[in-house]
């Protein structure tokens, strides 16, 4: 029900901000409820063209499944292996699809089409979906919370038992009892479209170096690349030539993926950890990057804000409707969700530390750990399995 909020109920059971995918998972799966649910997103239009790659994993693929949003999303390209190694540096390690017996580890898609699937859907279910709103004022207390929503000239007041905050971290920065971390990486990621000679055999390459990791996505005929470099270095990584820029990707990846034959457009961000100390609030709960950003190696960003989304929904359905938002309901999702978020984020930022730590004894120590990662496949399945559901779950 996307129309304007003059028409929005005066009390709604759950407010979200933020239409983006893990916004709209939540929503979605809030269906069938007997909920009053309102999705408020600031941006007038949301991006069905951005072809940026986004790796899912095959836990969410199920969880798209399940919301019957997947077989819409256009052209994904399935990661059969994973191949982890270290430049300069001896060992290696495989991880592959068989190791959980599961069709895929994940696949790669255009952050357009999955946005635009969640978003068509979410415009056909019986939810107050509403464009171009920004929040006045949100005001939490005991028994509710207010918000002033402003769309155009038009304001409407309205009140919500539990306040879901999934814009991303943009747009809510303050509020009461929310205290955030943040830690500069001192790098940036660059992201493009490649190709090589050879044809992708759906394997995603984890490349570490001493001034980041890079890693290759398998990507319709080619590859998805994203390059992490230094800070300083990043203008003169874009404005390398095509030539150049491909000269200087072959001698730091090697030739496993093969000769590197073209590059598309390029662009970078910068990178960095931000979390919070408690993803709860009063009345109100934080998922996705609003509770945290983490460092794009091994791809678990998206992937465990989809799982703070189907986590929260199974809080909210276990709980009688006079209980949402109640300390009580919020403490049973944060602690559902401590493990997981905890371990994701601890083993994303370790893997950046440790792969930067300089020095000869350094790589040997790594290559030796990839090396008996690659040989014990108890360990490897552990390791597979927690990329793939994430921990605890």
């Amino acid at each position: 029900m996307a129309n304007r909020i003059a028409s929005l109920p005066e009390h709604l059971d759950v407010a979200i901000v933020g239409g983006g995918p893990v916004g709209a998972a939540l929503a979605l799966s809030l269906q069938g409820q007997g909920l009053i649910v309102g999705v408020f997103e600031a941006r007038a239009s949301l991006p069905s063209q951005d072809p940026r790659a986004l790796a899912l994993s095959w836990g969410s693929v199920q969880t798209l499944q399940g919301l019957d949003v997947w077989h819409p999303i256009p052209q994904a390209t399935a990661i059969e292996t994973v191949h982890v190694s270290q430049r300069q540096g001896f060992g290696h390690a495989t991880l592959s699809h068989t190791e959980l017996d599961v069709p895929a580890l994940g696949y790669v898609v255009n952050y357009g089409d999955l946005a635009g699937a969640l978003n068509a859907a979410l415009a056909a279910a019986p939810i107050h979906f509403h464009t171009g709103v920004q929040l006045d004022m949100v005001k939490p207390l005991a028994g509710y919370v207010a918000l002033r929503l402003n769309q155009g000239h038009v304001q409407k007041l309205v009140t919500a038992s539990l306040l879901v905050v999934a814009d991303g971290g943009k747009g809510l920065t303050e509020l009461p009892g929310i205290e955030r971390r943040h830690q500069d990486y001192g790098q940036h990621a660059v992201v493009c479209d490649v190709r090589t000679d050879q044809p992708q055999q759906h394997i995603a390459y984890e490349r570490f170096s001493d001034d980041g990791p890079m890693a290759l996505l398998p990507r319709g005929e080619g590859y998805a690349l994203v390059w992490t470099c230094r800070s300083e270095a990043v203008e003169a990584c874009l404005a390398l030539s095509d030539t150049a820029f491909l000269t200087q990707l072959q001698a730091r990846f090697g030739n496993r993926a093969g000769q590197f034959v073209s590059v598309g457009a390029r662009a970078a961000f910068p990178l960095a950890l931000r979390r919070l100390v408690s993803p709860i609030s009063v009345r109100t709960v934080l998922i996705g990057n609003a509770a945290q950003v983490l460092h794009p190696v091994a791809g678990q960003g998206f992937n465990l804000g989809l799982r703070d989304a189907m986590a929260l929904a199974k809080v909210v359905k276990e709980s009688k409707r006079d209980e949402l938002g109640s300390r009580n309901m919020l403490n049973r999702y944060a602690k559902r969700r401590a493990l997981d978020a905890t371990s994701t984020t601890a083993f994303t930022d370790g893997l950046i530390k440790l792969f930067a730590m300089p020095g000869s004894a350094a790589s040997t120590a790594r290559g030796s750990g990839l090396a008996l990662l690659d040989m014990v496949p108890a360990a490897r399945k552990r390791l597979t399995q927690h990329m793939v559901f994430g921990a605890g779950i």
